[in-house]
C-alpha cells in the first residue's frame, strides 16, 4: 500500500516508522526472523521420514557390525574411530592410556609435511611419552629409547618407527586381550550380535 496524499495513513505509518530508533527496527527483524524459523521447525513429536529412518537403520547396522569386527584382529580395532575411543576408555580403567596417546601421536606426526614442525612435534612428542622419567612414559626398552634419541637430530617422519611398533605390539599382545575379555566389550559386542540378529528375524 502507497499513498503520497496529505493525511494518507499509509505515510503517517511510514513516518512514524522512521521516527523509531534504528535499534528498536534492528530488534523488530530479529523477532520477525525468530518467528520465522519456529513457523518453520517441525512439530514435537514429528515423524521421521522413511528415508531417515532407512539411513539410522543403516547406521545401527554398520556400527553393530564394526563392533563385533574388532574382536577379528588389533588392526581392525585400530581402524575404527568408535573403537579407538571404546579401547581408549578401557585404558584408562589400566592406568595405560599413554600407551596408545603414544601411538595415535606418532600417527598425527607423520602426516607432517612441515620441516620445522617435523622437529618441534618430535621433541615434544619424546619428552612428553619417550625420555626416562617423562610425564606419560610408554614402556619400552632401553635400547630402542637411546634409538630414538638419535633419531631427533635429523627428525624425520620415521624417527619414531621402532618405539611405536614396540608400544603397538605391547598394546596387541597385553591390553588387547583383555579389552576383549572386559565387561564393557563383552556388552558391547552382546548389544551388536542382538541388533544383528533381530535384523535378520526381520528379513
Amino acid at each position: 500500500m502507497s499513498c503520497w496524499m496529505p493525511g494518507c495513513p499509509a505515510l503517517s505509518m511510514c513516518r512514524g516508522v522512521a521516527a523509531l530508533p534504528i535499534a528498536c527496527l534492528e530488534r523488530a527483524k530479529d523477532l520477525k526472523t525468530r518467528l520465522g524459523i519456529l513457523l518453520h521447525k517441525p512439530e514435537p513429536g514429528h515423524k521421521i521420514g522413511s528415508s531417515s529412518k532407512l539411513q539410522l537403520g543403516s547406521r545401527r547396522r554398520d556400527s553393530s557390525r564394526e563392533v563385533l569386527e574388532w574382536r577379528e584382529s588389533f588392526d581392525q580395532l585400530l581402524k575404527s574411530k568408535s573403537g579407538v575411543n571404546a579401547f581408549h576408555t578401557f585404558l584408562k580403567t589400566e592406568f595405560s592410556e599413554e600407551n596408545l596417546d603414544f601411538w595415535l601421536a606418532c600417527e598425527d606426526f607423520k602426516k607432517t609435511r612441515s620441516k620445522t614442525k617435523l622437529a618441534s612435534k618430535a621433541n615434544r612428542i619424546f619428552e612428553e611419552f619417550v625420555q626416562s622419567e617423562a610425564p606419560r612414559e610408554v614402556n619400552i626398552d632401553h635400547e630402542t629409547r637411546e634409538i630414538t634419541r638419535k633419531n631427533l637430530s635429523g627428525a624425520t617422519s620415521a624417527c619414531f618407527n621402532e618405539a611405536q611398533a614396540k608400544t603397538r605390539t605391547l598394546m596387541e599382545k597385553d591390553s588387547y586381550p583383555r579389552f576383549l575379555k572386559s565387561a564393557s566389550y563383552q556388552d558391547m559386542s552382546r548389544q551388536a550380535a542382538s541388533r544383528g540378529s533381530s535384523k535378520r528375524s526381520h528379513t
